[in-house]
């Protein structure tokens, strides 16, 4: 008893909305405030060019992401960790113009950002998993190097200020 009687509520509630659609539709087209009925333009299907379609990659054993490289050690020649990667700079092309290496400080409060070029930092895995970072250079001479900012960030009171990242620092 209940299947015919939702059938039968359903279809008068189909019925009332289509006449409630075509009440203002005239037999000759035009609309009721005397304007020219629109005529249905034929859609474009929506599908994308080969050009356009997203390539799908899968990664590589050797490929390293970069949620797994921020953070990841910087250690020198004497196998002394001397910082670790905070943050990387990319170009319009995509490829690593500075490497932001985080000096000093515990636990990141205090820390001083350094911009090395990608050519002195060497990336290897450590245990076949583990990333790890290498370069030629001591605490020290990082500490003493110019501090990287932000751009719209101010630099600290006193600091000299760095040159843009690619770009070696300008002699006093």
């Amino acid at each position: 008893m209940r299947t015919p009687l939702l059938a039968s509520a359903l279809l008068l509630a189909g019925l009332a909305t289509a006449s409630a659609q075509t009440d203002g539709a005239r037999s000759d087209g035009a609309k009721p405030d005397g304007g020219a009925a629109a005529t249905p333009v034929p859609g474009q299907p929506a599908t994308m060019a080969d050009s356009l379609r997203p390539t799908f990659v899968a990664q590589a054993p050797d490929d390293m992401v970069a949620s797994k490289l921020i953070g990841s050690s910087v250690v020198n020649g004497a196998n002394e960790t001397i910082g670790q990667i905070a943050d990387f700079v990319l170009d319009q092309k995509g490829a690593v113009k500075a490497w932001i290496i985080g000096v000093g400080g515990f636990l990141g409060i205090g820390s001083k950002y350094v911009a090395v070029d990608p050519s002195v930092l060497k990336l290897d895995r450590t245990d076949g998993k583990t990333l790890q970072a290498r370069i030629d250079t001591t605490k020290d001479q990082l500490r003493a190097a110019p501090e990287y900012v932000y751009l719209g960030k101010e630099p600290p009171k006193g600091a000299a200020p760095a040159s843009p990242a690619g770009e070696p620092a300008s002699k006093p």
